[in-house]
């Protein structure tokens, strides 16, 4: 559910090396292998500039060819192309452990996040991020970045040894290549904004998808296919818009830069040819001119790549470290404490979701040990709130929540949570078999027959022995392949081998059938012994017999006290009570 939070475009800033290394520095890459990687094809490179000077001789000196200098030819060119295959091989490893760490990095994060964060960032955003962004950092680091530097040393290595050669010759490709550039820049800089636009559009359409694709069953419950398919084919379309825009772009640039190659290359030739006829050149100098033209002309097309891949990073930068600045769910101190026996108390309680819109006022609730404590009222009133409190999914905006008279925020989380135990309306099952879902969480080795066990007092036993697989049957995604009293039944079991201090039944029996929730109840009646247990409950048949009742309406506490004492006491509650038992 979306609270509120707005959508942030993403990559409208200019590319920050200082920002994108800031990132980098976080997964603490091995830049050995980034400098050995660069260093080898900054040799590579070398290896290219000294060919066309062979090559040079071997053409000038034709009639009286040195075998050795051949030879000399074919080592430093084969040895180039090796060295050159070995830096790729070097930097692609680098940038495969850069994204590798950088999404453990994420995901160690993203599993630390409060769970207000993902109520206001969607899943398929979170994914993209995860996904495509992680590999668009990787692209740049690992390929672009490498490449621009051993293409800045190709092209001005290139106009030394020319300059050296013939200045003549070297001063009319100087000037020219600057000419091309200078034409293809207008092309370069609109790459760069659609290929932004593609980036962030990309992401879009990941993240719609995934939440289409999520609540497969609401879509065609509702009949929702063909708005989902307009959405769809929205997204679709202007995807598409950028795609065409960038063809159109791909469709003028090459012909334009081929155009003006092969002029340039005519041009050369021309000029050359009169050079050599007057005497004033060799053949060999004028062959090694145009191979160092086309050395030219290769950097300045993977220059004008490198400025499209900063562009491109330069949002994915900006989402990741936007993930990466998120603030996590810590504790103020890391007290384990054992809170079996003891008093939970909410305190002054008031909570709310976003500033200026209260959920929760001033709310007072006490649950002493071994008891039930019930939470009755109208949906919407703030019970299941009060709920996520308990569990530190949010933290009060005032008052205290207290176990024995100490702040829970001053308890380990995950010792605090280890001591809960919750069953909800839809209880949330992971994909995989029904043994991976029972120990899921729990830290520890379980024996078959302990599942055996819990199962038996959860009801559970008769339909999982009666599945094929048993044990190892695979339940499907959210648990689609069993029935609603099946799954709660599996939490209920879940909570058995968790033997939770305090247990929360939320709605643990509204969505289910009468025979279904009468085993449901059997199986809640044995768990709820000899523990303290909070219970949210529409409907009061299933609560009339707990030792305390606070009706929640609005946001606060209405009334409390037995159901008796309710009924008496708070008139909004006896006109529930009316309401539900009246034939």
């Amino acid at each position: 559910m979306d609270r509120g939070r707005p959508r942030i475009e993403k990559g409208k800033r200019s590319f920050s090396f200082q920002d994108f290394f800031k990132l980098i520095n976080q997964v603490h890459p091995k830049y050995w292998q980034l400098v050995v990687g660069t260093l080898a094809g900054l040799i590579a490179t070398g290896a290219n500039l000294i060919v066309p000077q062979f090559a040079q001789r071997i053409i000038n000196n034709f009639k009286h060819l040195n075998i050795n200098l051949v030879i000399i030819t074919g080592i430093v060119f084969f040895g180039g192309v090796i060295i050159s295959a070995l830096s790729v091989c070097i930097l692609g490893v680098f940038g495969e452990h850069v994204v590798s760490k950088l999404r453990d990095s994420l995901w160690a994060r993203l599993l630390k996040m409060p769970v207000s964060y993902f109520d206001n960032t969607s899943t398929g955003e979170i994914s993209s991020r995860l996904v495509n962004d992680t590999l668009q950092v990787k692209n740049l680091l690992a390929n672009t970045l490498p490449n621009a530097i051993t293409s800045l040393l190709q092209f001005f290595g290139a106009v030394v040894i020319m300059f050296m050669m013939d200045w003549q010759m070297s001063l009319i490709m100087v000037l020219a290549v600057p000419l091309v550039i200078f034409v293809l820049l207008p092309f370069m800089r609109l790459s760069g904004k659609i290929g932004r636009a593609r980036q962030d559009e990309l992401a879009k359409f990941s993240s719609d998808s995934t939440n289409v694709l999520s609540e497969i069953r609401l879509v065609k419950s509702s009949n929702s296919e063909k708005k989902e398919l307009a959405t769809g084919t929205k997204r679709i379309a202007k995807l598409y818009a950028i795609g065409v825009k960038e063809s159109w772009i791909n469709s003028l640039m090459q012909p334009i830069s081929n155009m003006l190659m092969m002029i340039l290359v005519i041009g050369i030739l021309t000029y050359g040819a009169i050079r050599v006829m007057q005497g004033t050149l060799t053949m060999g100098a004028l062959i090694s001119f145009l191979m160092y033209l086309f050395q030219l002309m290769g950097p300045v097309i993977i220059i004008s790549q490198f400025f499209n891949e900063l562009a491109k990073t330069s949002g994915s930068t900006e989402r990741i470290g936007e993930m990466l600045n998120e603030p996590i769910e810590v504790s103020a101190d890391n007290q384990k404490v054992d809170i079996a026996g003891k008093e939970l108390k909410l305190q002054n309680v008031s909570f709310s979701y976003e500033k200026g819109k209260q959920i929760l006022h001033d709310i007072n609730v006490s649950a002493k040990p071994n008891t039930v404590v019930a939470f009755a009222g109208p949906s919407g009133g703030g019970k299941t709130t009060i709920f996520s409190l308990i569990e530190r999914f949010y933290k009060p905006t005032s008052g205290k929540i207290t176990i024995g008279g100490q702040n829970i925020e001053e308890i380990d989380l995950t010792d605090w949570r280890k001591q809960i135990g919750l069953v909800g309306q839809n209880s949330s099952v992971m994909p995989g078999t029904i043994r991976e879902n029972l120990v899921y969480g729990l830290g520890r080795k379980v024996s078959d027959d302990e599942l055996w066990h819990v199962l038996k007092m959860a009801y559970a036993d008769k339909f999982v022995k009666g599945a094929e697989d048993g044990l190892e049957t695979q339940i499907g995604e959210r648990g689609v392949k069993l029935s609603g009293g099946q799954r709660q039944r599996i939490a209920i079991a879940r909570a058995f081998l968790r033997d939770p201090k305090i247990l929360m039944l939320d709605e643990a029996t509204a969505s289910l059938d009468s025979e279904s929730e009468a085993m449901v109840q059997k199986a809640l009646a044995s768990l709820m012994k000899n523990r303290m247990t909070l219970v949210i409950a529409h409907r009061l048949s299933t609560i009339v017999d707990a030792d305390k009742i606070y009706f929640i309406d609005h946001g606060t506490v209405s009334g409390s006290g037995t159901h008796d004492e309710l009924v008496k006491s708070t008139p909004l509650y006896a006109e529930y009570v009316h309401n539900q038992f009246k034939k």
